[in-house]
């Protein structure tokens, strides 16, 4: 297997164990009546499905869809339906499925919403509401609150993202321009017993920020919320009215206690850990960096080239072969009309890095969004030979935020199409042969 292959088999093999159906095989199970959910950190938490007078799964997320199907089969006869909202439908046969977009939320994401909402309210005490929320689900799940429309959630929306707000912040202005998000689902779904099954794609993986937290108590308030508009010089008149008529209380304030046990059952970790044992299949060693990195994406991805140039020269921290793999989240504060995204800028600053150093060893640069979508793009990212690159294109390209024609004429992007997951960035650095 060549070094480009192997690049190619870290993406893949770290998708493939995010995917629903790998991870509910390991981490949810049905057996006589009991349910068992079993996170990633943590002790397995158990329902007694007999107990309860109905079983409704709700939610939302990239990869909703493919966990609503898998859910249908393992819970059999106890499913009484559902509704979730997800950008990649999987056919499934009673859970209803909408279709929203991502990552700037849609009509018919809000008529989902909407109906999400409704049916978890119909439950009653002696009903389980199963949460489903997967990355994504912030902009999936559009739920505008108080006068707001879904004009001015997707206004903010584009903004922020375009001025490269980190999640945690972008979600909490997210939760409280919500109805659902913020842990307002789970007060939908009360007095039901309420459990949800999370797919992270945040960073430290907090239930509270990822798809904005809709079982999850908030610890974030309207005065928060308001302060990163101001920060980030976001202009969205009636978003920041509706936080400041919430800082003076016109709106009540997310909850910061909720009843609910939520299990997140994958993480940026799932994916890395099974990158990693793709490379010791291969008889190379692989070198875990950190699955916490972000940032700009292209400064990112000089670091990462810094370090790839110290290993080949110098053994340290890990000799060639070796492959140097990461995860996280990095950002594009994108100012121009330009194509791209944080994985593909990340390949071709790191590309770009190496490229202007005299190395010995081949190296391959490989970045991918779990979910298959790199921004507003149809690919995920990038596989790059820095050898190939003329540096000054790869300068213009990140001047101008417009790499994915780079990358295209070198035939290097990565495009898998859409994934049924998302559990956050994936890249690998191969070093020698």
């Amino acid at each position: 297997m060549d070094n480009a292959a192997l690049a190619r088999r870290c993406l893949m093999a770290g998708i493939d164990a995010a995917r629903p159906g790998t991870v509910l095989g390991d981490r949810v199970q049905v057996d006589d009546a009991i349910l068992r959910i079993t996170p990633v950190d943590g002790d397995a938490h158990t329902v007694d499905l007999t107990a309860h007078d109905r079983v409704i799964v709700v939610g939302g997320g990239n990869a909703a869809g493919r966990v609503a199907a898998n859910l249908e089969v393992l819970l059999g006869d106890y499913l009484d339906g559902g509704v979730v909202v997800t950008d990649t439908p999987a056919g499934t046969d009673r859970i209803r499925e909408v279709r929203g977009a991502h990552p700037i939320p849609s009509e018919t994401g809000q008529r989902g919403a909407r109906a999400v909402r409704e049916r978890a309210m119909t439950a009653g005490p002696d009903d389980l509401v199963i949460g489903v929320l997967t990355g994504g689900g912030s902009a999936l799940l559009p739920a505008p609150a108080g006068d707001l429309s879904l004009a001015d959630l997707q206004t903010v929306t584009e903004r922020l993202v375009t001025a490269g707000v980190p999640i945690e912040a972008l979600n909490a202005v997210r939760k409280h321009c919500s109805a659902i998000k913020g842990g307002r689902l789970a007060q939908d779904a009360a007095p039901a017993t309420t459990v949800g099954i999370v797919f992270s794609d945040v960073i430290g993986d907090p239930p509270a920020i990822i798809a904005s937290g809709p079982l999850s108590p908030d610890p974030t308030t309207y005065e928060e919320a308001l302060a990163v508009l101001e920060r980030h010089g976001v202009d969205a008149p009636a978003v920041r009215d509706h936080l400041e008529a919430g800082i003076a209380g016109a709106h009540p304030e997310t909850p910061t206690t909720v009843d609910t046990t939520v299990s997140i059952v994958a993480t940026n970790d799932t994916a890395v850990s099974a990158a990693a044992e793709a490379v010791r299949e291969q008889g190379a060693t692989p070198t875990v960096l950190s699955t916490e990195i972000a940032g700009p994406a292209a400064t990112v991805g000089r670091t990462h080239a810094a370090i790839a140039a110290e290993c080949a020269r110098t053994g340290r921290p890990t000799a060639p072969p070796t492959v140097l793999l990461s995860g996280g989240e990095t950002t594009v504060a994108a100012t121009t009309g330009g194509t791209g995204g944080p994985n593909q800028e990340f390949v071709v600053a790191a590309a770009e890095a190496l490229a202007a150093r005299d190395l010995d060893a081949s190296v391959v640069v490989a970045a991918a969004d779990t979910d298959g979508i790199d921004g507003p793009t149809e690919a995920a990212g990038g596989i790059l030979l820095p050898d190939t690159l003329d540096p000054s294109a790869a300068k213009a390209a990140l001047d101008a935020h417009d790499v994915t024609p780079l990358l295209a004429d070198h035939d290097a992007l990565f495009a898998p199409g859409p994934t049924g997951t998302n559990v956050n960035d994936l890249r690998a650095i191969v070093i020698g042969d």
